[in-house]
């Protein structure tokens, strides 16, 4: 089984796995969207979308952001964590897009990245859900943990390891690429990966030590 049809099976079992989505950022227009997904940085969506359930009905347009007061901001985003910055980042970004944009999101990667508090992922992730336009996998701390554990990059940088990805899927599947193993990554590849319980664990490498790990521990107990 060559790399690209690891890939394929592998999103094809966890298509499977979870028929159900989990937990995201909720958002009804592009402004919404990035927000919560600068505001998801260390954070969990869960924890973003009970913050921004309030945030959203106070702050409506860019320029609302652009002109709000730094410490009233931070209170009402304590509970994300890094709020500090994630107020700054948020007025900044508000003001940039009031002066750069007419206040609304650029439909282009390349001036989403410019923004206060965007990152590749955040940016990626913009453009696949706002702008139907696959610009590249979304690496978060998900991604970042299962791809190397699955075999699908050597590396461990989330630029890096993102360029890997692009390779290996096509375009129309990086949305669901960074969705699915954001699922599997809550479930069951967790920092101690569940392996036993994985749908994945003979075709991943990961999985596959571990268990082989375990068996020699049982073999070894039975003979003590």
């Amino acid at each position: 089984m060559t790399q690209h049809q690891r890939g394929k099976e592998i999103l094809r079992r966890l298509k499977k796995t979870y028929q159900h989505r989990g937990e995201f950022v909720q958002w009804s227009n592009p402004l919404e969207l990035l927000i919560g997904t600068i505001l998801s940085a260390q954070c969990t969506d869960k924890r973003v979308n009970i913050v921004t359930k309030k945030l959203f009905k106070k702050y409506r347009t860019a320029r609302a952001y652009a002109r709000a007061d730094l410490k009233t901001l931070e209170r009402q985003i304590f509970s994300t964590g890094f709020y500090k910055s994630k107020a700054r980042y948020l007025k900044g970004t508000g003001a940039r897009l009031v002066e750069q944009y007419g206040g609304e999101v650029p439909n282009s990667f390349d001036d989403l990245i410019t923004l206060p508090g965007v990152s590749d992922k955040t940016a990626h992730l913009i453009m696949a859900k706002v702008f139907h336009t696959p610009t590249g996998v979304a690496v978060d701390t998900h991604v970042q943990r299962l791809a190397p554990r699955l075999g699908l990059t050597r590396h461990t940088q989330p630029k890096k390891i993102g360029q890997d990805l692009d390779r290996l899927f096509v375009s129309r599947d990086y949305l669901d690429v960074n969705e699915y193993f954001i699922m599997h990554g809550r479930a069951l590849c967790v920092r101690l990966p569940k392996c036993t319980q994985c749908p994945l664990i003979d075709i991943c490498p990961t999985g596959k030590k571990n268990t082989a790990q375990r068996a020699v521990r049982n073999v070894a107990k039975r003979r003590g």
